[in-house]
């Protein structure tokens, strides 16, 4: 599925514009996160090794490859979030979409496109750059939301992960799995269940069917959305349903119908 034509500067305002509420809380967790998609890649590309995050944001991902042993840099089309993962964290991130990045044929031994794809215009050409960045045989993990998931059911035109017009287009697996092997790119591993995005993911599609606003709480934490008194209500009198949603998303994710999935994919020769 594909959305219409893009909007200028989409990226650089709401949502996207700065460092969420309670971001210093949630590093630990945010940690846990930057290990599980380590722990994917190394799958096919352990460190030491050349790796590439495209969309790498402000490059909390670059330092914690860094740290884990790889070679890793980063490219970020946001000129803003490129200079504070510089100069926060001290990541080489270059401020450059995939489109315009200078990175050699087949140099890189892994690269990163985690929740990224369905932001760009045209997600058969963004693989096929990043494909040709690969050596044989390397590694490239990709991060999307699942349209066939139980909770783009629940949450159907307020899903969380629809998020238009940011997000350009969404996938099912099987439509994943096709474009990555048009581009000469094959699957070897796909996880359904994922702590970082499934769980709220499922607990705010189904608030969101009661907010007046869609993914307000989500906003909120992002410093986009007004301290609503009626959707600020309903979001917290929702909370103690957040366990239950959990649960419910560990069902999708073992039923293979998780809210987002993460796919290993390796370049053939």
């Amino acid at each position: 599925m594909t959305a219409g034509a893009p909007v200028a500067r989409v990226h650089e305002a709401g949502s996207y514009a700065g460092p969420p509420r309670g971001a210093g809380l949630a590093a630990p967790l945010l940690g846990v996160f930057d290990r599980t998609r380590l722990g994917l890649l190394a799958r096919v590309a352990p460190p030491p090794g050349r790796l590439l995050d495209a969309g790498a944001g402000r490059g909390r991902f670059v330092a914690a490859a860094r740290a884990a042993g790889y070679d890793a840099t980063g490219i970020e089309p946001s000129p803003a979030r490129a200079a504070a993962a510089r100069e926060l964290r001290g990541a080489e991130v270059a401020a450059v979409g995939i489109e315009d990045a200078a990175v050699a044929p087949a140099s890189l031994d892994a690269v990163s496109l985690w929740h990224v794809l369905e932001h760009v215009t045209d997600p058969g050409a963004a693989l096929a750059r990043v494909a040709g960045w690969l050596r044989p045989g390397g590694a490239l993990v990709v991060g999307v939301p699942n349209l066939d998931s139980w909770q783009a059911q629940l949450g159907a035109g307020r899903w969380f992960h629809l998020d238009l017009p940011r997000h350009r287009t969404h996938f099912t697996p099987a439509g994943l799995d096709t474009l990555l092997r048009a581009h000469g790119l094959e699957p070897v591993h796909t996880r359904h269940v994922l702590l970082e995005h499934n769980p709220f993911g499922m607990w705010q599609s189904g608030v969101s069917r009661m907010t007046r606003a869609p993914s307000y709480l989500f906003n909120l934490l992002k410093r986009s959305a007004p301290a609503r008194s009626f959707d600020l209500v309903i979001s917290l009198l929702a909370l103690p349903l957040a366990p239950l949603a959990a649960v419910a998303e560990l069902v999708a994710g073992a039923a293979r119908r998780g809210g987002t999935i993460a796919v290993v994919a390796q370049r053939r020769d």
